[in-house]
């Protein structure tokens, strides 16, 4: 077989012509990415590329934000296009006009990818489905239900990032790390990785083998060393700050977590969020709750300091993990088969607003180009219960909870549970929402007028406080 080990990232990179189709792995805003390959095509310098990717990740790090900076990128296919923060030059760039941008849900994305490697043409979903997603596409109904047509995806180039492989291109994985890898080598013509080490063929044993070389077409060793202690974090208020409503304090952050958290049942597979929904890790303990992560984990602990990080152990938030007995790793095609194939049993989410009938909005923030989608719209289609947590106005006072969303919806009639600062909502058989807690020392009247739906309210209404 063919020794696929190039001697250099310049190398390997120095075939990719202007107007190239190029995906490019890592997850979250600064992890694993192929920083290596990424530098030496920022270098080589190929302009107009179409990039596929979970989003470009965070500027000031060696992600996919190197070559919307050098302005190599024309289209972007992605699940992020913004984050909260200041905004990146390819926001600018998508403002501008000179960066088209394309919004895919992450398990879409890498189920088109796995699809186009499969020689599969297309395949209908009910991810998207009467979303802002769904424009353009052929819907079709199963058992009832609203379906769109998804188009494979194939690639003329992926740059991936691995542990350790072999010079016939076999590859082995670590941890959180394998994420759209496996998906984006499958989807490409040219598939080039770089690896922390390169084994002679043999030393790894088979059932170490994660990707058959077959995929691979280049193997480089990863020059670009990144600490952990110097990458971007995601900035999040602190746990024990809360809101004032009526010169009175609401639950706080962390509290908001904990009523949420003792919603779960023991045993229980979920799903958790970015931001708010993260301090639900905090209320586990001895819970035998099942923690899954879009970027391929299952079975993993709560959150550790940048001291005790591995690079390689991060949720799909960002959150480095501590790792527990009988935890596995897997890809995000993988991941997304536990989510879409009923296996959670809840996955709890933020939102920018939830409607009177249930519709879910998070994904999309006026102001902001694109948008956010990540796994949000394939999770809340999956899971059996959709449970919000957030805050129960937004900054500038107007209710979160309203009678029509006029955010652009994330999935329709999903939403089980609402807890915010203030309340605790069920939905009910009727189709509308039931009051049944409210924060201590507030009265169901203050939580009505702040408000924006129309609500039942439970014979007898709890305290959250009392819950937990």
């Amino acid at each position: 077989m063919e020794d696929k080990v190039v001697s250099s990232a310049a190398e390997a990179v120095s075939d990719i012509p202007d107007g190239a189709s190029v995906a490019v792995a890592g997850f979250g805003i600064s992890h694993r990415f192929p920083s290596t390959l990424l530098e030496a095509l920022r270098d080589q310098g190929a302009k107009n590329l179409t990039v596929y990717c979970n989003g470009l990740g965070s500027q000031g790090a060696p992600t996919a934000q190197l070559l919307a900076e050098n302005e190599q990128i024309s289209k972007l296919v992605a699940s992020f296009s913004s984050r909260p923060g200041p905004p990146t030059l390819a926001e600018e760039q998508i403002l501008a006009g000179k960066l088209e941008f394309e919004v895919v849900p992450q398990g879409i994305l890498v189920e088109r990818m796995r699809a186009g490697g499969a020689g599969i043409p297309a395949f209908y979903t009910e991810v998207g489905a009467g979303t802002k997603v769904a424009e353009g596409k052929d819907v079709r109904y199963f058992d009832g239900r609203p379906h769109i047509m998804e188009r494979g995806i194939t690639t003329d180039y992926a740059i991936l990032r691995g542990y350790r492989a072999d010079r016939y291109g076999n590859i082995q994985f670590r941890g959180g790390s394998r994420n759209f890898n496996d998906s984006f080598a499958k989807a490409a013509r040219v598939a080039i990785i770089e690896v922390e080490e390169i084994l002679e063929v043999g030393e790894l044993k088979p059932e170490e083998i994660h990707l058959p070389g077959v995929f691979i077409s280049r193997v480089v060793k990863t020059t670009t060393k990144v600490d952990v202690k110097t990458l971007p974090q995601r900035t999040a208020r602190p746990a024990d700050s809360r809101r004032e409503y009526n010169g009175k304090p609401a639950l706080s952050r962390a509290e908001i977590g904990r009523r949420a958290a003792a919603l779960l049942e023991n045993g229980a597979v979920i799903n958790l969020g970015a931001g708010l929904p993260n301090q639900v890790v905090n209320y586990l303990d001895g819970r035998d709750v099942v923690l899954h992560a879009e970027n391929g984990m299952l079975g993993y602990g709560g959150f550790v300091d940048t001291d005790r990080a591995d690079p390689d152990f991060h949720d799909a938030g960002g959150n480095f993990i501590d790792v527990l007995p009988g935890v596995s790793f897997f890809d995000s095609v993988t991941s997304f088969e536990i989510a879409r194939g009923k296996r959670l049993d809840a996955v709890i989410l933020g939102a920018y607003q939830v409607g009177s009938n249930g519709d879910l909005a998070n994904w999309a923030h006026p102001g902001r180009p694109g948008g956010g989608i990540g796994g949000a719209m394939d999770l809340a289609v999956g899971a059996r219960s959709v449970i919000v947590t957030m805050e129960h106005v937004d900054s500038k006072g107007r209710p979160k909870l309203v009678q029509e969303c006029h955010y652009p919806i994330t999935a329709a009639e999903c939403t089980s549970v609402v807890v915010t600062d203030l309340a605790l909502l069920r939905h009910n058989e009727q189709g509308r929402f039931t009051l049944e807690e409210v924060a201590e020392g507030f009265t169901v009247d203050e939580v009505l007028e702040l408000t924006g739906m129309t609500v039942d309210v439970a014979d007898n209404v709890g305290v959250m406080q009392e819950a937990w």
